[in-house]
C-alpha cells in the first residue's frame, strides 16, 4: 500500500501541559494488552495441538518450549509496536521541541506504553484475576488433565513401584495377596537401593532373597536372581526420574530466557514504533486505501 505524505504540521506551543500524554499512553497500552490477549489465546490452541494423549504423538517439551517462546516473542513484539505506534501517533507535541528531541518524546512514549502494559499484565497474571486468561487456562488444563484420567483409565497404568513390587513378591497362581505392610517395606528396600550409590545392602538383599522364595515357593537362587533384575530395573527408573528432571530444568531456563530476551526485543520494538507514529503525525501520513478525504 502506497504511503502519501503531506505537509509537515508545526507544533503548537503550550508550556503548560505535561510532556507525558497519559492518555495516548493509557490508549496505546489497551491497545497492546487486547492484542496480546488475542494472539495468546489463540497460540493456546497451538500449544495443544502439539500435544497428545498417545504415546509418541507429541511434541518434546524442549521443541514445546521453543515454539512457546518464539510465539511469545512475535506476539510481544507485534502487540508493543501496535501500542507504541498509536501512542507516538495521538501524542500532542509541544512548541519548544526540535525534529530530534520529539523523535525522543516519541519513542519514550512508546517505551512507556510497553512497561505501563507489561506491569498491567504481571499485576493481573499474579493478582488471581486473570479474567479471559485464567478461563482460558483451566479449560486447557482441564482438557489435558481429562485427557490423562481417559488414557490412566483404559490402559490402567500403574505406578512403576508397585510394578516392582508386584514382580518382586509375584506368587504361584492363586496365591493370596501381600500385606501393606510387606509391601511398603520391600518398596522402601528397593528405592533405597536404587537412590544408593552402594546400592542393596547384604542383609537387605539376603531378606529379600528368603522371602521371594517363600512367597513364590522357587529355589533362593532363582529368587536371587529375580531380585537382581529387579533392582536393575529400580536403578533404570531412577535413572530416567533423573533424566527427566534434568530435561526439565533445562527447558524451564530456555523459556525464562527467551521471555526476557522478547520483554527487551519488544521494549525496543515500541520505542522504534512510538518515534515512526509520531514522525507519521507530524506529516500526517496516511494508508492509501484506508482513508480517502472527501
Amino acid at each position: 500500500m502506497a504511503l502519501i505524505e503531506e505537509t509537515v504540521v508545526s507544533p503548537v506551543g503550550d508550556d503548560a501541559r505535561s510532556y507525558i500524554d497519559w492518555p495516548a499512553i493509557f490508549a496505546g497500552a489497551a491497545v497492546a494488552a487486547a492484542i496480546s490477549l488475542v494472539l495468546l489465546t489463540f497460540g493456546t490452541a497451538l500449544g495443544l495441538s502439539l500435544t497428545s494423549a498417545h504415546e509418541g504423538q507429541s511434541a518434546s517439551l524442549f521443541w514445546i518450549a521453543i515454539v512457546g517462546g518464539l510465539w511469545l516473542l512475535w506476539v510481544q513484539v507485534s502487540a508493543s509496536m501496535a501500542g507504541g505506534y498509536l501512542a507516538g501517533r495521538m501524542r500532542r507535541r509541544h512548541g519548544d521541541a526540535t525534529e530530534s528531541e520529539s523523535d525522543l518524546r516519541d519513542g519514550s512514549h512508546g517505551l512507556v506504553v510497553w512497561a505501563v502494559a507489561t506491569l498491567a499484565a504481571a499485576v493481573i497474571a499474579y493478582s488471581g484475576a486473570m479474567g479471559t486468561v485464567t478461563a482460558v487456562g483451566q479449560t486447557a488444563g482441564a482438557a489435558a488433565s481429562a485427557a490423562g484420567s481417559a488414557v490412566a483409565q483404559a490402559v490402567d497404568v500403574l505406578d512403576p513401584n508397585d510394578l516392582l513390587i508386584d514382580r518382586t513378591l509375584r506368587g504361584t497362581p492363586g496365591a493370596a495377596s501381600t500385606d501393606e505392610g510387606t509391601r511398603s517395606e520391600v518398596g522402601r528396600i528397593l528405592l533405597s537401593a536404587a537412590t544408593s550409590d552402594e546400592g542393596m545392602t547384604d542383609a537387605d538383599r539376603q531378606y529379600l532373597v528368603a522371602l521371594v522364595a517363600q512367597r513364590a515357593g522357587i529355589a533362593p537362587e532363582e529368587a536371587e536372581r529375580r531380585i537382581d533384575e529387579v533392582a536393575a530395573q529400580a536403578a533404570q527408573f531412577e535413572q530416567q526420574a533423573r533424566e527427566a528432571a534434568d530435561q526439565a530444568r533445562r527447558t524451564a531456563m530456555i523459556a525464562a530466557f527467551l521471555a526476557a530476551v522478547s520483554l527487551l526485543v519488544s521494549a525496543a520494538a515500541a520505542y522504534f514504533a512510538g518515534t515512526l507514529g509520531g514522525n507519521h503525525r507530524d506529516k500526517q501520513t496516511m494508508v492509501e486505501g484506508w482513508y480517502r478525504p472527501w
